[in-house]
């Protein structure tokens, strides 16, 4: 491989083989692809005109490529700040106390009270031009995506082994080559499940996210989430399966393009000595592993990559005193603390003047039952899903030549839209005259529940080979294995699993508790029901009453419940 670097050899000088021109058409299709998308989402458009969304299945294609180029944009600022905050967090204990409690409102947040925020933003800072749409789309899509990434990362951060650490200090890494070289390959596994689960997470809530309201007017962007929306206003059956297939369609090609590859090369992080039976597998990697040309760039970019960079070959050499780093005063922590406090006292009182001036304490009072209801829906269903999904996702991490045959299934599985479901949900519960307060419930779960499998799985393919030879050789067998090796091993992984799953499941409420096909509406007690009625009518404050109630139960919940198991997880690590 030596002669990849070399000065004197060029890439030209690499004669292709049979794999880069096999790889090559591939790799030219999607550049050409997405920059036909790229041209098509920049393109001149006022508010007010119409673009029209066909249920013939033969614009399916290019309303797939839309959506995938939207969602790897979204994917994209997801994960550069997944990087921001999870640094900032896991280092900074400060930043810490202001950071987690920001996240849990953020990603209580329903996508709605985000889009209403920041369309008219977006729209006028590109007038004239589809573009700011768009943005407003791609990020909708974002805010379902980053809030996961970035409390896995932190979580990972957080778990570091002790070992690992002892060594950075013996080989005197700075903070930079620290992120680089540690830090961030360790999180690396659990990351790429997340970054699926992200993606997943942004099918769930693309119609919300591709069909947008602003102004008055309606626009409906080209894509399968619009498609959706227009089939269910239609009643058309025929066009949601187009659509269900056109979604299984687009996650097995970037299951098999993107993130197949990337799990197969992230193998190489795994923290143990052996791998055992345990690597992942990408035919699109071992055919790039064998060309020339594509290898030969690749490697000269992440090499120029690297130089650019600089920080990454810089090592202290021991032979001059390291830079101190400016150190805060004593009591700057209780001064933060202080100013902390005093930013919520601010807060509750800006609250409870728009209470008593807007809404009225009776109408705050019933909203906070109603949330009472969603909470009582969320805690059992996060229960049950648990139950399910913990020991199967466990199963499936020990052996990944069946984690990579159930991968794509579970992605589709997670990305479909609960939209879709709404016929079946709708015609059962009429036909059968159930009741929409116990059997809208389990919509809430069934985009959220993934989230347990995904991290649980991601923690479970990371337990290292020794452990699970050593527990096989003090002869632990059944429940006892369990108790003390496996369930231990993918404790943190559940925990931000299990929260991130809690507060996808508020969120998703709202389009849970409501349900409509064509004229027919169906509704459940519960907060997310008060939120889709509210918008529906444009009543605002009541509204940003909703919100502000749900963020108040997410924040309690997540303060009080999950942090006491998340400090648990790290001390039992």
């Amino acid at each position: 491989m030596a002669f990849l670097f070399s000065s004197s050899s060029g890439i030209r000088d690499v004669a292709p083989n049979r794999w880069d021109w096999i790889l090559l058409p591939l790799v030219l299709a999607l550049l050409v692809a997405a920059a036909y998308g790229a041209t098509q989402m920049s393109r001149p458009f006022v508010v007010g005109e119409a673009l029209p969304i066909s249920l013939d299945p033969v614009y399916l294609p290019y309303y797939l490529l839309r959506t995938i180029l939207r969602m790897f944009t979204a994917l994209g600022f997801s994960l550069l700040f997944a990087f921001l905050f999870a640094a900032i967090a896991a280092k900074y204990r400060a930043a810490e106390k202001a950071m987690i409690p920001l996240l849990d409102v953020l990603q209580s947040v329903p996508i709605l009270g985000f889009q209403a925020i920041a369309i008219a933003p977006f729209i006028a800072l590109f007038p004239g031009n589809l573009l700011g749409v768009e943005c407003a789309a791609v990020f909708a899509i974002f805010t379902s995506q980053a809030w996961n990434m970035a409390l896995s990362l932190y979580q990972s951060f957080r778990n570091v082994p002790p070992e690992l650490n002892e060594a950075a200090r013996i080989f005197q890494l700075s903070p930079w080559q620290r992120f680089w070289r540690l830090e961030l390959p360790f999180a690396m596994p659990g990351l790429l499940w997340n970054m699926m689960m992200s993606m997943s997470g942004g099918w769930f809530f693309l119609v919300a996210a591709e069909a947008i309201s602003v102004a008055g007017q309606d626009i409906k962007l080209p894509g399968i989430g619009s498609y959706i929306a227009v089939a269910i206003d239609a009643r058309d059956l025929t066009a949601i399966l187009w659509a269900i297939g056109a979604m299984l369609t687009g996650i097995l090609l970037y299951d098999q393009l993107f993130f197949r590859p990337l799990l197969a090369w992230a193998d190489r992080f795994r923290f143990e000595e052996s791998q055992g039976d345990t690597a992942q597998r990408s035919w699109v990697l071992d055919w790039g592993r064998r060309t020339r040309w594509l290898r030969s760039l690749s490697l000269r970019a992440i090499g120029l990559f690297q130089r650019c960079m600089g920080w990454f070959g810089q090592r202290h050499d021991g032979t001059r005193p390291r830079r101190r780093w400016l150190r805060m005063p004593v009591w700057w922590p209780r001064v933060w603390d202080v100013l902390l406090v005093l930013i919520c006292l601010g807060a509750f009182a800006r609250l409870a003047l728009f209470v008593r001036q807007d809404v009225g304490w009776g109408e705050t009072l019933h909203v906070i039952g109603l949330g009472g209801i969603t909470l009582l829906r969320v805690m059992l269903l996060i229960a049950l899903a648990s139950m399910i999904w913990l020991p199967v996702s466990i199963w499936i991490g020990l052996r990944p030549r069946y984690s990579q045959k159930v991968q794509a299934l579970a992605q589709f599985l997670a990305a479909f839209p609960v939209n879709l479901l709404f016929p079946l949900v709708v015609v059962a519960l009429v036909k059968y005259q159930l009741n929409p307060n116990i059997w809208l419930s389990p919509l809430m779960v069934f985009g959220t529940q993934w989230y347990i499998l995904f991290n649980v799985v991601a923690g479970a393919a990371t337990i290292p080979n020794e452990l699970r030879l050593a527990a096989d050789n003090l002869g632990l067998r059944g429940w006892l294995k369990w108790k003390r090796v496996y369930l231990p091993a993918v404790f943190p992984s559940y925990i931000t699993g299990a929260i991130t799953a809690s507060g996808g499941s508020w969120n998703a409420s709202i389009v849970a508790e409501y349900v409509t096909w064509g004229d027919t509406s169906l509704s459940a007690n519960g907060l997310g029901s008060y939120i889709k009625q509210m918008t529906d009518s444009g009543d605002f404050h009541r509204i940003a009453l909703g919100i502000g109630v749900m963020c108040i139960y997410v924040m309690l919940l997540n303060r009080f419940f999950w942090s006491r198991l998340y400090r648990l997880a790290e001390t039992r690590r």
